[in-house]
């Protein structure tokens, strides 16, 4: 029963972001332990923090899935952040490698790519979203910096893993910069 509800909640996920869930369903049908585990990583992953902070946590989330990906899981996180009205503008301005222009997102996504990075700039900008929106806002930035890699490694691992592509963020067509 488990496993069924798994598949179906993958096909609904599938269905509602225009998404190859293939791997999803790959994962349920070889353990249904791994399928839970799988279902469970959202609570993780989108913890979003303040409303206010939204934008930062976005761009949290793109920076470091755009660090594992350039296709389909980019395209994932741009199609969710537009859901809960994240600027088409400043999430454009990030994938093509102009985070600094690109407001709040850019912000997030500027200390995603510092946290994994290590980079000395991460402190400043921890401070920045600290001050400016409060420490949610920098717990849900740190989940998104390290959990939006999760899935393309994960995909890729399995054998699923996709070639890069461009991203539409609304009706523009953006080839993504992975020199960021």
């Amino acid at each position: 029963m488990i496993r069924y509800l798994l598949r179906v909640g993958a096909r609904k996920f599938a269905r509602r972001y225009n998404y190859d869930a293939a791997y999803m369903s790959h994962v349920v049908g070889t353990s249904t332990a791994a399928g839970v585990r799988l279902a469970l990583l959202p609570l993780f992953s989108q913890f979003r923090g303040p409303k206010k902070a939204r934008d930062v946590w976005a761009g949290a989330m793109l920076g470091s899935t755009q660090e594992g990906d350039c296709g389909p899981c980019v395209q994932l996180i741009v199609d969710m952040a537009l859901e809960v009205a994240v600027p088409a503008d400043q999430l454009a301005l990030c994938l093509e490698g102009n985070a600094p222009a690109a407001g709040n997102v850019g912000l997030g996504f500027r200390f995603s790519q510092a946290a994994i990075e290590n980079a000395p700039e991460l402190e400043e900008l921890r401070t920045e979203i600290e001050k400016r929106f409060g420490p949610s806002a920098v717990t849900a930035a740190s989940f998104a910096a390290s959990s939006g890699r999760i899935y393309p490694v994960l995909k890729r691992g399995l054998g699923f893993g996709q070639t890069c592509s461009s991203v539409q963020v609304k009706q523009t067509t953006i080839q993504v910069s992975q020199h960021t």
